[in-house]
């Protein structure tokens, strides 16, 4: 029995470790400000680093909480004659779970191929009867790492990534789930404020493709053709790309992208994020940013938050940000969602990912970014707008919290290399 026991326990040490550490080594070092966003070798070095080139002749368009996101979702999903492939985490039960598996039902029915990829834990609380409904109409669906003996080193890799593609040609990612936390106008505690972005142009085959990368991993069928990637015209005025990021890749994209972003800025950087975690050498290369005189501003959530250890967990982190002269806010209306980071006017991106270690080294992600100062000063103005809904946290406050908060928080930070 001793034996057995000990069997047993080192096979649950084995699983803890292959689950909470990478393995892989991570960006150690500080990123020097070699260029600022403005020059062309950023936008070089974003296409090499990331992957995936800067693509001109897209246009994307934002849309503001549920009223305007899930409504032109199911447009498109509609209109579909050839493909949809759809990836999300959050999948729930409720009035727009509902009316999601009916519209991929319909189209699957009239004969269009629809492959459909939910996270296994972020779709728990999804009714089997979405499930059946969907494969009874020819919807194929897939569960991400669904919980199983031969892979329980990978039951901590979940796929974050927020895509929605429609015949190969229109594209939607942002930070939204599909549950009716989302739906409404952010009009109250129980809808949730976020944003959300619809592209087309050639950068949606990008996003295709981040999509089939993990379709790959969990069906081991490769889509392709036409019907996938369909030769795209340009569709308007914006450079952009989609590039995604996986542990299981050995990847940090999102970070890189982040620190780079960061480290390249010159005037402004604007941190709209539900999950404002960061780590060391991101505090580092934000409070450097301060001192070349950048203006930091960070949106987070307040007391409406789904998960408190993480705002106690980001409180502990602000330290030196504020001390810096970031200007740190907690939106006060309901659970801020938003995904967003703008760079000089100029650069913005968008998607799945927060600004923690769970985005940065855990999950699968996927994110937008676009490179044009029209567009930057349309996501600067919503984030203007979110900031006159928000309670700015200034560096004596933040000091004089009480001590019972203060312990709470640090336990908190111990926990932040998981979320």
């Amino acid at each position: 029995m001793s034996i057995l026991l000990a069997v047993v326990l080192t096979l649950v040490a084995t699983v803890i470790t292959l689950n909470f550490s990478s393995g892989e080594k991570k960006i150690e070092h500080r990123i020097k400000p070699l260029y600022a966003v403005d020059d062309p070798r950023f936008q070089r070095s974003m296409g090499v680093l990331l992957g995936p080139p800067i693509l001109p002749g897209n246009r994307a368009q934002v849309l503001l909480n549920g009223d305007q996101i899930f409504p032109a979702m199911l447009s498109a999903i509609r209109g579909a004659r050839r493909t949809i492939t759809f990836e999300t985490y959050i999948y729930w039960s409720g009035t727009i779970g509902k009316a999601f598996a009916d519209a991929l039902s319909e189209r699957a029915r009239a004969g269009v191929k629809v492959h459909v990829l939910l996270d296994w834990v972020g779709s728990s609380k999804m009714e089997e009867a979405y499930l059946e409904e969907m494969r009874r109409a020819g919807v194929q669906v897939e569960k991400y790492h669904p919980l199983r003996w031969y892979n329980l080193a990978r039951m901590n890799n979940r796929t974050h990534r927020k895509l929605l593609v429609v015949d190969g040609v229109v594209g939607f990612t942002g930070g939204v789930g599909i549950a009716d936390n989302w739906t409404g106008h952010a009009q109250d505690p129980e809808h949730w404020r976020d944003s959300h972005f619809r592209i087309e142009g050639p950068a949606v085959a990008q996003m295709q493709a981040a999509f089939i990368d993990n379709w790959m991993k969990t069906r081991g069928e490769v889509l392709h053709g036409d019907d996938y990637f369909p030769a795209i015209a340009p569709a308007g005025p914006h450079p952009a790309q989609v590039f995604k990021s996986s542990p299981g890749e050995g990847s940090e994209s999102v970070r890189l992208m982040y620190l780079l972003s960061i480290a390249s800025a010159r005037k402004s950087i604007l941190i709209a994020n539900s999950y404002f975690v960061p780590d060391d050498l991101s505090v580092q290369t934000l409070v450097e940013a301060m001192r070349r005189g950048v203006k930091v501003q960070i949106i987070v959530p307040g007391k409406h938050i789904d998960t408190q250890v993480v705002r106690k967990a980001s409180r502990a982190r602000w330290g030196d940000l504020l001390r810096a002269g970031a200007e740190i806010y907690e939106y006060q209306p309901t659970m801020y969602h938003c995904k967003v980071m703008v760079v000089d006017d100029a650069w913005v991106s968008v998607g799945s990912t927060n600004f923690d270690n769970r985005s940065f080294r855990l999950n699968d992600e996927a994110n937008l970014n676009i490179y044009d100062p029209d567009f930057a000063r349309q996501q600067a103005a919503i984030f203007n707008a979110d900031l006159q809904q928000s309670r700015r946290i200034d560096l004596g406050a933040w000091q004089r919290r009480p001590w019972s908060e203060k312990l709470l928080e640090r336990l908190a930070a111990l926990l932040r290399s998981q979320l």
